[in-house]
């Protein structure tokens, strides 16, 4: 899926005390066998390390610098320091996981603006310990298009869940559903759709993505009948994308766009608040799941999961998501340079 790179990927940490130390250790551990590109971490060594022989793994770890993280890949697991040490146990954030977690982000994206890494993958964090430290964006999404900030102009981030099957993107994210409602306008769907079908374009090799455009309320409101969002707000959107050139369709009911065949007549759902795009992703590819950030001036992609603090530590984690996600930084970041 992915072609050699000139430069590695940089992976955060992530909450220190989740199942992102797990995964790391477990993807460089299946380097050969899944043929996984060459990415270092942004990081505390001392922390994996601890973790690693928790675990019983065998992982040799070096401390180095971003410059010489692709040479060191095949022998040890590739650590560049952030200075902040990450001393929480598995299951029990401290202290030190906020500014661990937080630390680690920006100096990625850093890495890739310096021109040192290819794109930057995001391990897992918890916002709740995140919250308590003082963190006032919703999530990842938000925080990094605050980092992408130029000249005093925050992008429009927009989040793409994807696996082989199947990609959605929310048009309102972490908001109440409530909330979401308020906010959906035709102007916030075309310019969400406009970024996908840009990055689908420039990053995945997509030269005319199909948009499918869900409805918001059942049946894409049934003529009427059951509100009157999708005649006034997502029709009007989809006559706008048409008028633009872009392939879209909808308003489509929600609840008969997911099926195997309906998934072969797009290359991504538009919808219209988090569940209705993330339930039948997380349905479909649980495991396998990459969250995706478009808009952004890098590249961006994390595992579809959480922290999982209650498995932390255990050896139960599954690493195929974060895997999925390293493979399609990759392949994002050689067709953005191709």
């Amino acid at each position: 899926m992915w072609t050699e790179m000139a430069k590695p990927l940089v992976l955060t940490l992530g909450e220190p005390a989740g199942i992102g130390p797990d995964i790391t250790l477990a993807t460089w551990l299946l380097r050969t066998q899944r043929g996984i590109p060459p990415f270092y971490v942004r990081g505390d060594a001392g922390s994996l390390a601890r973790r690693a022989a928790l675990l019983g793994l065998d992982v040799a770890i070096a401390e180095i610098r971003a410059e010489d993280a692709a040479a060191s890949f095949a022998d040890a697991l590739p650590v560049v320091s952030t200075g902040l040490k990450a001393t929480a146990a598995p299951g029990k954030p401290d202290a030190s996981s906020a500014a661990a977690a937080i630390g680690s982000i920006e100096q990625a994206v850093a890495d890739v603006n310096g021109g040192r890494a290819a794109a930057v993958v995001t391990n897992p964090i918890a916002k709740s310990v995140l919250y308590q430290a003082g963190f006032r964006h919703p999530g990842h999404t938000e925080f990094l298009a605050e980092l992408a900030k130029r000249d005093g102009i925050v992008p429009q981030p927009v989040m793409m869940l994807w696996c082989p099957s199947l990609a959605v993107a929310p048009v309102t994210i972490h908001v109440s559903l409530r909330d979401a409602i308020s906010q959906l306008t035709t102007e916030l769907i075309v310019s969400t759709a406009r970024i996908v079908v840009e990055d689908m374009r420039n990053r995945l090799g997509l030269a005319r993505p199909r948009l499918a455009l869900a409805g918001l309320n059942p049946h894409a409101g049934e003529d009427g009948a059951l509100g009157h969002e999708d005649r006034a707000v997502v029709a009007p959107a989809v006559e706008m994308l048409r008028g633009e050139g872009i392939d879209a369709r909808g308003p489509l009911p929600a609840d008969t766009m997911f099926h195997a065949a309906a998934r072969k007549t797009y290359d991504c759902a538009i919808c219209m608040y988090h569940d209705q795009a993330l339930i039948p992703i997380k349905t479909i590819a649980f495991d396998e799941g990459v969250n995706v950030t478009l808009g952004l001036p890098f590249i961006r992609t994390s595992p579809d999961h959480g922290t999982a603090f209650d498995i932390a530590g255990s050896g139960q984690a599954n690493p195929s998501s974060l895997i999925a996600a390293l493979k399609l930084a990759a392949h994002m970041a050689s067709a953005k340079t191709a």
